[in-house]
């Protein structure tokens, strides 16, 4: 599900003038258009769910708790934006650092540069990547930063932003560490990748930052924040079966990729603790890892219980998620909408090929309305 159609329309205005080329000293005027060209690539297509789940929350904020003077189009609209540029920066680092030169099923800004050159060299598609995330990272502060809201909430927001690029920057960072097999990560570890990684930027953030600007006060920003947090991790586990058990169509990326690159993620973390590991960590990492020997990773996931695992997680997070959201009114215009487009009922089709293969029976799938 796309939630492009909900999200206003001054929204990409914001990210069209955010990107705009600024003028410079001028010359190189090949490099400036492609880096130019590449940025508009990575804010182009995407769910722009964040944009939504921030306009969606500020708007139930608002009518419940909000005090003060309401915030203006311009300012919703250019935060909104702010929002989806950080996500477009992270990206574009994100498929540096995992080598992905597709991303949704199109070619990544890394991708795009290698396309641009007869060069065999990883270094000018990497450096381009690099640079187009830090040119929307700096859109992303600077979208803050001039959002028209007065001084004291402009702070606010800022702060927001920069424990958001903190936390995303320990979790990514942690997650290549684990990756690399020489530490053992723990399970509180991987999940605290997934909350610093993903929940801190993807979901805290933009639902503290409508609750600030809604004018709620800080106990219900805190409370917005509790419940970010667990949709965020519910949604990061949700990735991770996908990674592992998605096929190319639905990932939108090498659908072997995670186990090839030996990410210790909650799934993974839990096998090491059954006698299951040894069939996967001979596999694990391995970048020439054949689709047999992912398959029979997949069936090993199952076996050791850690798919189970996985799906009680997602159902604890999403009750947690939803029982916070009750309080806030939350519910059914925000959390129950983002929660149905994530199709955790069709989870269990994915793996069932795996299940049926390796006879194992586990819990029913995880569905949307888990209470």
């Amino acid at each position: 599900m796309s939630f492009s159609h909900s999200c206003p329309r001054g929204v990409q205005d914001q990210i069209d003038q955010l990107v705009a080329p600024r003028r410079g000293l001028g010359g190189l005027p090949l490099d400036r258009s492609m880096l130019g060209i590449a940025l508009r690539l990575g804010t182009e297509g995407g769910k722009r769910f964040r944009p939504w789940l921030f306009t969606a929350t500020h708007e139930q904020v608002r009518a419940t708790h909000g005090r003060g003077t309401a915030a203006g189009h311009h300012t919703l609209d250019r935060v909104a934006a702010a929002l989806e540029l950080l996500h477009t920066a992270f990206v574009a680092h994100d498929d540096v650092i995992d080598h992905d030169d597709t991303r949704r099923g199109r070619v990544s800004v890394p991708g795009w540069f290698k396309e641009s050159t007869t060069s065999a060299s990883e270094t000018y598609p990497r450096a381009g990547g690099i640079l187009v995330g830090d040119l929307a990272l700096a859109a992303a502060v600077r979208g803050i930063a001039t959002c028209g809201a007065d001084v004291r909430t402009t702070e606010t927001l800022l702060d927001l932003l920069d424990v958001a690029l903190h936390d995303s920057a320990i979790g990514e960072f942690a997650d290549v560490r684990f990756s690399l097999g020489t530490a053992s990560a723990t399970l509180d570890d991987a999940l605290s990748v997934a909350e610093l990684k993903t929940a801190a930027y993807s979901f805290v953030l933009p639902m503290q930052a409508a609750a600030v600007l809604a004018g709620a006060p800080t106990s219900v920003v805190e409370k917005v924040g509790d419940v970010g947090r667990s949709l965020g991790i519910a949604f990061q586990m949700r990735d991770d079966l996908l990674g592992a058990f998605a096929p190319a169509d639905v990932v939108g990326k090498d659908p072997d990729g995670d186990l090839r690159e030996g990410k210790r993620t909650v799934l993974v973390v839990h096998a090491s603790t059954t006698p299951q590991w040894r069939r996967i960590e001979a596999h694990l990492g391995d970048p020439d890892l054949t689709p047999a020997q992912a398959d029979e990773v997949r069936r090993a996931l199952v076996e050791a219980g850690s798919v189970a695992h996985v799906e009680r997680i997602i159902a604890r997070h999403v009750r947690i998620a939803r029982r916070h959201a009750e309080e806030l009114g939350l519910t059914a215009d925000v959390v129950d909408p983002l929660i149905d487009s994530w199709g955790l009922d069709r989870l269990g089709a994915l793996t069932a090929p795996s299940r049926a293969v390796t006879d194992v029976s586990g819990p029913a799938p995880v569905t949307a309305d888990v209470a």
